[in-house]
């Protein structure tokens, strides 16, 4: 075994079982040999509907937020446990541990007698967290993420999910879509204000709990349901489809190709100078008082308005643009490039642009369009990132130099039409936007609807000419 790990080759078959079991402390799988073997449930959504989820605030009471704070931190014990877990059998053992061997060490871990702690927590959220830390594992493996790393009680979220067996759903018959939720170990249900019902006659297939870092609690809901797609919106007296390009900027937010804008917010500049304030007495509190805890929270509070605002500013923007629109042209954006820190002489100017950047929510904004896309029956269309949107003239399609973050306008040198920098930019992404639809339409079978995204990289034709 010790020349395996030297070597770097994967142990497995007997040896491995036997690692698992007398080095690593996983127990056997004797007990589910024995067990009566059950036919499977099938999971899978009814065909013709959505996943979606609601979320609502809720009130725990003092015995409810004690059960779940010790809920959250069993959560987070036990993900960084299976972390641990399977690092360390592949880095000195080389071998692979998987969900469900994690599964069966949590069972010792419950058993123990220094984490017997645990059983006051359902084994259904424990196993969820395992669950996460699988999937963790399964983006690593498949190049799209960096490696899962611990979890720590002041910078993860504190969040415990529910499946089917992990809670209680009655239905108020006087209210349909209202009702009573019974979290696992608890007696009473939770005080959930029920801003708005959820569907009727639709039982929750899952619910998450979470708690900000000010304190506030919700509920996130999901459900399956048939959401109804809006009608077809066409341009007037035509069969053509109305589309719509979309700029992203941080002198406006959007700006559409019609010449219409959307100031931005900022409202991080907005609460500077309170924040900056709040900063400077959180520095002179004393590490571990009250006072200093006090004021954490008053950052926090005033960290989740400025959220709350931004975020149903971007709600609101996106379903009037998804409403009113069959196409939606938007440029694709490398925001993790354009956030990267920068030392030097620019270093000032480059953080005040990140943060900018951050203040726009470009990432909250794109993520919005794309699920309400497929929800409501519309089209996404992301053009590529070094399509010359900007300097292309959308008159006569002559491409010009490279211009400055400065030069708001400019002038074609080859028709003479005068452009604003950000309007010119939107009405070529969505005369671009435009092709591609068409392309990958004309190309589907008689009676297919067009995908929800079509991206400009997937699409194999050779590109409009400049």
């Amino acid at each position: 075994m010790a020349e395996a790990a030297e070597q770097g080759t994967r142990v497995v078959g007997v040896e491995a079982e036997r690692v698992k079991r007398e080095v690593l402390g996983i127990p056997g799988q004797r007990k589910h040999r024995e067990r009566v073997a059950k036919p499977l449930t099938s999971r899978a959504k009814e065909p013709g509907t959505q996943q979606r989820t609601y979320r609502y605030r809720f009130y725990p009471n003092d015995m409810q937020a004690r059960q779940l704070v010790q809920t959250f931190g069993a959560c987070r014990w036990v993900y960084n446990e299976g972390l641990a877990l399977r690092s360390n059998a592949w880095r000195e053992h080389r071998v692979a541990v998987g969900f469900a061997e994690t599964c069966r060490a949590l069972t010792g871990w419950r058993r123990a007698e220094g984490t017997a702690w645990l059983q006051d927590v359902s084994s259904t959220v424990l196993q969820q967290s395992l669950r996460h830390l699988d999937s963790a594992f399964s983006r690593f493996f498949r190049g799209g993420d960096k490696p899962p790393k611990p979890k720590t009680k002041h910078r993860s979220r504190d969040s415990a999910t529910y499946v089917r067996t992990g809670f209680r759903w009655r239905e108020d018959p006087r209210r349909p879509g209202t009702g009573l939720v019974t979290l696992a170990k608890q007696k009473d249900p939770l005080d959930v204000r029920w801003s708005r019902p959820l569907p009727a006659d639709v039982k929750p297939v899952r619910v998450m709990v979470t708690r900000d870092r000010s304190g506030r609690f919700f509920l996130s809901v999901l459900v399956e349901e048939r959401i109804a797609s809006l009608p077809p919106a066409f341009v007037v007296d035509t069969r053509s489809p109305k589309a719509v390009g979309l700029d992203l900027g941080l002198a406006t937010l959007v700006t559409l190709d019609d010449g219409t804008t959307v100031a931005h917010p900022r409202l991080l500049a907005k609460y500077e100078r309170k924040l900056a304030r709040l900063q400077k007495d959180l520095h002179r509190k004393r590490q571990g008082s009250r006072n200093r805890e006090g004021v954490r929270q008053k950052i926090a509070k005033l960290h989740a308005l400025i959220g709350d605002i931004r975020n149903d500013r971007l709600d609101q923007l996106t379903t009037r643009l998804v409403r009113e629109n069959q196409v939606l042209v938007v440029e694709d954006l490398a925001i993790a490039n354009l956030m990267r820190s920068s030392s030097g002489k620019g270093r000032r100017r480059k953080a005040k642009l990140n943060r900018a950047i951050i203040d726009a929510a470009w990432g909250g904004l794109l993520r919005l369009l794309r699920y309400k896309c497929g929800w409501y029956g519309r089209t996404l269309v992301i053009v590529d990132r070094f399509f010359p949107s900007t300097r292309r003239c959308s008159a006569c399609h002559a491409k010009g130099e490279r211009l400055d973050l400065s030069v708001r306008s400019w002038t074609c040198g080859e028709c003479g039409v005068a452009h604003d920098r950000d309007v010119n930019a939107a009405v070529n992404l969505r005369d671009e936007g435009l092709r591609l639809y068409r392309l990958v339409s004309t190309a589907l079978p008689p009676g297919r609807e067009p995908p929800t995204v079509i991206r400009a990289s997937e699409v194999s034709v050779p590109a409009a000419a400049a």
